[in-house]
């Protein structure tokens, strides 16, 4: 063996899972087209596009095409109130053998459920899973984490699909890979990262372990993503045209409202608000001006459509006081009731909604809306889906966010902005990196449909 034969058996290769496809929609775009392509010969592959680029037509393409060549069943897990949306498009594309189901129950040969109805189900039902919004597990509990990750691990192939793979870290997708069965996290974690035990933040505060990509490892790293998942912004991502994918404007407005409290965290009194920092100093600031920022969003929503994306209960609460057409969400609230709200909102029968990002952030289609409130916290990855629930592809209209804090939460604005920053930065490295074998093999493909032929 010689030294490049060497350096080939250390190349950590994947396998393919999958078999060519035989159904792609008419109305479907090329881009859209090739990802269908590339994800079905895989067999197991995670699907990083963007919100509005068609991940519905693209996830129900890929289990069509499993139904057509095993004649055996494929379960779709989407979060609360998105199951209808796969529905009505599935329609759309002439896909009848497919059902929502939310006890269990399934003749059909696509099944839909939410994440939160997955004890209902067996795997041994079925040949192919698809994991919308796949990062919607970060927010879920313990228990229905490990209710996917077991489930996900018995079903042959295997599909992934979310907007914000990574939005914090490259080592997020680490979690993706061990779903699809590739390089488990921790053995990710050992081949391209390396760590700093001693990190510290821009206050000198120690945040625990720290994990960087080894310089050396870069190149392997992008290549070894590139085996597994497809990342797009934009079609020419692809090498695709972008036309009909023009977002319109998004205009993000800053309130401050004064917090007027005499007390500091420890009780004592203080001549001027202090900024918070740490998360215990938010909380109160948070409390503190509960009442006024509700005041100052209601302001801001009032004749319009509208979501307020609150944070707490009690600012959920003083919302629903305070707007009388206005309807809320609450975790206490059964999943039927989640939805029956949700889909009254998206077809118009509700003025206005008030929610939490990590509650309902995820997968929904609401471009009847163009305006929203929102209360930042430290997840841009919160933001980021709240305000693509209304800014997206086919939105008609510019959308305005209005961000309403006190003049004690500057801090946590400021950090939400650097952290879309860092996420931009990591996004764009991700596509121009992971993207190699679409570059220069753009396809047309045969717009004639292929249609199911179920037996």
């Amino acid at each position: 063996m010689n030294y490049e034969d060497f350096l080939k058996t250390k190349q950590h290769s994947i396998g393919e899972f999958g078999f060519n496809p035989s159904y792609y929609p008419s109305m479907a775009f090329d881009f859209q087209k090739a990802i269908i392509e590339k994800a079905v010969k895989k067999g197991r592959m995670a699907i990083f596009a963007d919100t509005g680029l068609g991940k519905t037509l693209i996830q129900l393409s890929i289990a069509n095409n499993i139904v057509l060549e095993t004649n055996k069943k494929v379960l779709i897990l989407t979060p609360l109130a998105v199951a209808f949306q796969f529905i009505i498009e599935a329609n759309k594309l002439e896909i009848d053998d497919i059902e929502y189901s939310k006890d269990g129950k399934h003749t059909k040969k696509i099944v839909i459920c939410n994440y939160e109805r997955l004890h209902y189900f067996d795997s041994k039902d079925f040949v192919g899973v698809v994991l919308d919004e796949s990062s919607i597990l970060k927010n879920f509990d313990g228990k229905i984490k490990s209710q996917v990750t077991a489930f996900v691990k018995k079903i042959p192939y295997r599909f992934l699909s979310t907007a914000t793979p990574s939005p914090n870290d490259f080592i997020e997708l680490g979690t993706s890979s061990e779903a699809l069965g590739y390089m488990g996290y921790m053995d990710m974690l050992t081949k391209f990262f390396k760590t700093n035990q001693n990190s510290v933040d821009s206050n000198n505060r120690n945040i625990g372990e720290k994990f960087y990509l080894k310089p050396h490892a870069e190149k392997d790293f992008f290549a070894w993503v590139n085996q597994w998942s497809i990342m797009v912004k934009m079609p020419s991502d692809l090498g695709f045209s972008n036309e009909n994918y023009n977002l319109p404007k998004l205009i993000v407005n800053k309130h401050i409202v004064e917090n007027q409290s005499m007390f500091d965290i420890n009780g004592q009194i203080t001549m001027f608000t202090p900024i918070a920092k740490s998360m215990t100093e938010v909380r109160l600031e948070q409390k503190q001006t509960e009442e006024k920022r509700c005041i100052k969003a209601i302001e801001l929503a009032q004749n319009k459509t509208s979501v307020y994306w609150c944070n707490t209960n009690q600012e959920s609460s003083y919302l629903k006081q305070m707007d009388s057409e206005a309807v809320e969400i609450i975790g206490s609230q059964s999943i039927e009731k989640k939805e029956e709200i949700l889909l009254a909102f998206a077809n118009g029968e509700i003025k206005r909604l008030i929610t939490k990002a990590k509650m309902t952030s995820m997968g929904l289609n609401w471009q009847h809306c163009n305006h929203t409130v929102f209360f930042p916290t430290w997840s841009y990855e919160q933001y980021y889906q709240a305000i693509r629930r209304l800014w997206r592809f086919v939105q008609k209209n510019d959308v305005v966010c209005d961000i309403v804090i006190s003049d004690g939460q500057t801090r946590v604005l400021e950090t939400l902005q650097q952290k879309t920053k860092k996420a931009i930065e990591l996004h764009e490295n991700l596509t121009a990196n992971v993207n190699g074998s679409f570059t220069n093999k753009v396809k047309e493909f045969n717009k004639e449909i292929i249609k199911p032929k179920f037996i």
